[in-house]
């Protein structure tokens, strides 16, 4: 890694090119949803490799989406039209042999963003735009992205505004290297609203830039804002108060159009929600964390990075051994900072903690993969369903990494007596100073997991080699059995559902925003309520052993039209010795019955204390002086 002792240490001596790049994207073409570019490139004579970003960093993987580029022109300084190639092998570098005496090339082309949800993330609407800049841009084999220089102009539609973590400069923005280009996506929009979460004047400033499809969308309460400035604070006493940034913005989209997502930065983060985020905020802790937790990959994945996520460009493959550090981690403190900010209430922090640890005592895909095995899910790259999440697995290590940790957390402070915490481990490891660049910019902290062992040591010694791995690599169970007792709780079941279970609860695919009626422990199935669709079913359930997979239509229940109400009233039935539930269901033109027998009653998760045990949990999520 010779590259990243040239470019990532705060004495880097930059090889930048004598000229920068220049990248101008035109946005105003809404209705068709097109970013035209004119980008332009200095050169020498001879053989040039251009490449479209493969590898995209948050994804850890090949999404790239280089069927979104079209039109491709490349033209000297004389107007001389140059022929491009790909290789069958390779089709994201674009190879082409520059002439004699040409010293800049000027690149043309188009970034046809999603018309729907079907084809991709819609990042395009009639009143808000998102920009990744390597969706619009080509970048030379060499020198690495940390050596490159690139000066972006960025054309909006009248009266629209930009919240990026780029600084203007004249009608652009300022001269950055290529890899903090595409570290600093930009949303635009005419309706936005620019909350400070410090105090005025405060150094390394953190902003929240919401913007949304109409003014009202953006109407927050006070205490709306004092809770996300909470977040804030909180953060830093987790972290030692050491911001590795020299300002963060973060970028918050509220609409029902605008395709859904979160996405770490250094410097900002991109996060899209529905449009009643504030509106309904008592149900709206899901999105509610995911702010917090793309706050927290500032420190965890971007200040501090596995070494072998750390790649000189966007086309060398990314190593995803420590996802469930990066990933993991970052999920556990999103979680807890949720609740310590006072986003969450402690309640619903630990109702969503037991919909997680119930879904894996009953997801079955642990008897044969492993939780490191799943950090090998994005390698495997995009554009592949699961039909079977629960045994196939898929990206675990977030999720299942969470409890890991959690029980991590309950293991030091258990053994220390209460003196010490994850916390200690937040502040000492990944509370230090980011790697400053020459140009002013933060770069990563590679780490590896003997840093991570030897980290943890040093806040309560332990085999966490042995600790780690025995569950890392355990098949046969969760990896993180023990979680809720050591943090002095355990899974419990309920007839009714818990308010935030029923206010998370949602659907995808053909069910789009409808939330599922929630069967999933007892009879095995979630479905859409409006159609009788069975979206999910799981492996090994009762449904799974009927022989019922997703796609069937439930009709009937004991002979009568099929709703929850009626098969909540089933299921009650059936626990006190009634006969079973005769189901009768659709499948494509066939129908038949299906008898379920599970005297099991109504289940949904709760989390119940454990008698003379000391309460972590409680303390984990408590909120630290600031």
């Amino acid at each position: 890694m010779r590259w990243l002792a040239a470019c990532l240490v705060a004495a880097c001596a930059w090889t930048a090119q004598a000229q920068p790049m220049t990248l101008a994207v035109d946005a105003t073409d809404l209705a068709r949803r097109i970013l035209r570019v004119e980008q332009t490139v200095a050169v020498a004579p001879g053989p040039l490799t251009l490449r479209y970003a493969r590898y995209l960093p948050g994804g850890h993987g090949p999404y790239g989406r280089v069927e979104q580029l079209a039109g491709l022109v490349i033209t000297t300084e004389a107007g001389q039209r140059l022929p491009w190639q790909r290789q069958a092998a390779d089709p994201y570098a674009f190879t082409l042999t520059v002439p004699d005496g040409v010293q800049r090339l000027t690149l043309r082309f188009a970034h046809l963003s999603p018309l729907n949800d079907a084809v991709d993330r819609v990042a395009v609407t009639p009143t808000l735009l998102g920009v990744q800049w390597e969706q619009v841009l080509l970048y030379p084999a060499d020198p690495p992205a940390a050596a490159q220089r690139v000066r972006a102009r960025l054309t909006l539609p009248p009266g629209w505004q930009a919240a990026t973590a780029l600084r203007p400069d004249g009608e652009g923005f300022a001269e950055v290297a290529l890899d903090t280009l595409i570290d600093s996506p930009v949303f635009a929009g005419p309706f936005i609203h620019r909350e400070p979460l410090d105090a005025p004047g405060t150094s390394h400033a953190v902003t929240l830039n919401v913007l949304a499809d109409t003014p009202a969308t953006l109407r927050a309460t006070p205490a709306q804002w004092a809770a996300h400035r909470a977040l804030v604070r909180q953060a830093d006493a987790l972290f030692g108060g050491q911001r590795p940034w020299r300002q963060y913005d973060f970028l918050l989209a509220l609409s029902d159009t605008f395709g859904g997502m979160g996405l770490e930065h250094h410097e900002s983060s991109e996060n899209a929600l529905r449009a009643d985020y504030f509106s309904d905020w008592p149900a709206a802790i899901r999105g509610r964390e995911l702010l917090a937790h793309e706050y927290v990959h500032a420190w965890n994945g971007k200040a501090h990075r596995p070494a072998d996520l750390v790649t000189p460009d966007y086309h060398a493959p990314m190593g995803t051994s420590l996802l469930w550090v990066y990933e993991g981690l970052t999920e556990y403190w999103g979680h807890v900072l949720a609740a310590r900010a006072g986003l969450s209430t402690p309640e619903q922090a630990r109702d969503r903690l037991a919909q997680r640890v119930a879904y894996y005592a009953a997801a079955p895909g642990h008897q044969w993969r492993n939780l490191q095995d799943t950090t090998l899910d994005p390698a495997i790259g995009p554009g592949h369903p699961h039909a079977w999440p629960e045994w196939q697995r898929d990206a675990d290590y977030y999720v299942e990494g969470q409890l890991l940790w959690l029980e991590a957390d309950a293991t030091v402070r258990a053994a220390s007596g209460g003196r010490r915490s994850l916390d200690d481990f937040a502040r000492t490891f990944f509370g230090r100073p980011p790697l400053w660049r020459a140009d002013g910019s933060p770069g990563p902290r590679p780490y590896t997991f003997d840093d991570i062992v030897a980290a943890l040591h040093a806040v309560q010694p332990l085999d966490w080699t042995h600790w780690l791995r025995s569950r890392l690599d355990r098949v046969g169970g969760p990896a993180a059995p023990d979680a809720l007792a050591r943090a002095g709780w355990r899974l419990a079941w309920a007839d009714e559902e818990s308010a935030f279970q029923a206010a998370e609860r949602g659907g995808s695919g053909e069910s789009g925003t409808e939330r599922l009626a929630d069967f999933t422990y007892s009879l095995g199935f979630a479905l859409v309520p409006s159609s009788g669709k069975l979206e999910q079913v799981l492996w090994d359930g009762p449904a799974f052993a009927a022989g019922l997979a997703p796609g069937a239509t439930l009709l009937a229940v004991n002979g009568v039209a099929a709703t929850p109400v009626r098969l909540n009233d089933a299921l009650r039935a059936n626990r006190s010795g009634a006969a079973p539930l005769v189901l009768l269901v659709r499948e494509g033109e066939r129908f038949r019955s299906v008898t379920l027998d599970v005297r099991s009653g109504p289940r949904h998760p709760r989390l119940e204390r454990l008698s003379g045990s000391t309460d972590w949990l409680g303390a984990i999520l408590r909120a630290r002086p600031d």
